[in-house]
């Protein structure tokens, strides 16, 4: 700290996300760019450190490496290496499905998947012109190899969600041996804790959630085409976020004569089936402004996730005024709809599908219901708030070169 009181902010910062970029899906990686912006407004002097690859899946190096500047950071690319073999496919099927492996096998799933030795190297060779190096989430190459090299200038923001992969040995020495580690939510902390029976140094900060000036609902279904009454789900969709079961449980519920549609936006195919043709909208890639009116436009949002480590999109819902269904397999997230009161919880298709009955039936009732999450999103998630909580790691775990 100086004599004022304030933190010392010499030195670099190091964002280091395996993917950057305009246009990318993504809650961590948007998170760190969010607070890549701020923390630099804040006085420090920040670089992102990242791959050519903007897809997490092929990993494909669609942008040059080398320097510039984008979305007002300084940015640093390396190439992607990913080799899509057969071994690869095998070991990350035992990873989610939790078989048991050891830690050799555990070093052949990381290195198999998407790794970036030109980045390793520019670690290795001018790691020290760096105070920290924050690294998120804690799943890919970057974190993991990055974070054992320079252990003592490692900050995790770490995403964790409470999967096979999270137990892995090959994560221990990453929760537990590193400069420190940022949660977002205590049932994340909690689950660190489970995980790992001794961690870094490690803080609690939530997470800051950009605040829309104003929202322009009819218009959006206008511009789009939609019909008046949807509900809305935002992301990836593919099966680690639930996406499959929740399309087939929607079109079940819609049979049984709901009169819903579905609009989504993001990345991954959707792929509908027959029984819900004209009844699902897929909109892409949307731009922020439009997305805020795709959460204020939706009679409720679907979180159908069990790995969550904050939720972003729960939080744009309710500042939206709109209510949320959430898969009540996230500890995260039912946590959030416990403490706001703002969202329905389902644990099977059964609950999921009369959580649509009542947003279709009721629907001034839901629209009361997502009343306090706007409140709740307010107190507890502003982007001050986290960056406080952020500076106050970095200056109490790292030094100044």
């Amino acid at each position: 700290m100086s004599s004022t009181g304030a933190p010392d902010r010499r030195g670099r910062i190091g964002l280091v996300p395996a993917r950057f970029g305009e246009g990318m899906v993504g809650g961590a990686e948007i998170v760190l760019a969010e607070m890549g912006r701020r923390l630099r407004d804040r006085g420090w002097d920040v670089e992102v450190l990242t791959t050519c690859a903007l897809d997490h899946f092929g990993w494909e190096n669609v942008l040059p490496a080398g320097e510039s500047v984008e979305q007002g950071l300084a940015v640093r690319r390396f190439p992607a290496v990913f080799d899509d073999d057969a071994e690869r496919g095998w070991l990350n099927h035992a990873v989610a499905t939790g078989q048991p492996l050891g830690l050799v096998e555990q070093q052949r799933w990381m290195n198999a998947n998407m790794r970036s030795p030109e980045m390793y190297h520019h670690l290795l060779d001018h790691g020290d012109e760096y105070r920290a190096l924050v690294f998120a989430p804690y799943m890919f190459w970057p974190a993991y190899a990055g974070s054992q090299l320079l252990p003592d200038k490692s900050v995790l923001l770490a995403c964790l969600h409470d999967e096979p992969a999270a137990y892995l040995d090959l994560f221990a020495p990453v929760l537990s041996g590193i400069a420190g580690l940022l949660f977002m939510t205590e049932p994340e902390h909690e689950l660190a804790h489970r995980v790992s029976p001794k961690l870094a140094p490690h803080s609690v900060v939530g997470c800051g959630v950009e605040i829309p000036e104003s929202y322009d609902a009819a218009g959006f279904k206008e511009r789009y085409g939609l019909p008046d009454r949807f509900v809305l789900y935002a992301g990836r969709r593919e099966g680690a976020k639930g996406w499959e079961d929740m399309l087939a449980a929607f079109g079940r519920a819609v049979e049984g004569g709901l009169p819903l549609s579905l609009v989504t936006f993001g990345s991954g195919e959707v792929h509908p089936p027959a029984s819900l043709e004209g009844k699902v909208f897929d909109l892409g890639f949307l731009p922020d402004a439009e997305r805020d009116n795709a959460f204020a436009a939706a009679e409720v949002y679907i979180q159908s996730s069990r790995y969550e480590a904050f939720s972003r999109t729960v939080m744009e819902a309710w500042l939206a005024g709109t209510p949320v269904i959430a898969n009540g397999g996230s500890d995260v997230v039912r946590w959030h709809c416990e403490r706001s009161g703002a969202g329905l919880v389902y644990d099977d298709e059964a609950e999921f599908v009369e959580c649509l009955r009542l947003v279709a039936e009721a629907p001034e009732l839901a629209r009361r219901l997502a009343k306090g999450g706007r409140d709740y999103v307010l107190e507890h998630y502003t982007w001050e708030q986290m960056l406080d909580g952020v500076e106050k790691g970095l200056v109490e775990w790292t030094t100044a070169p």
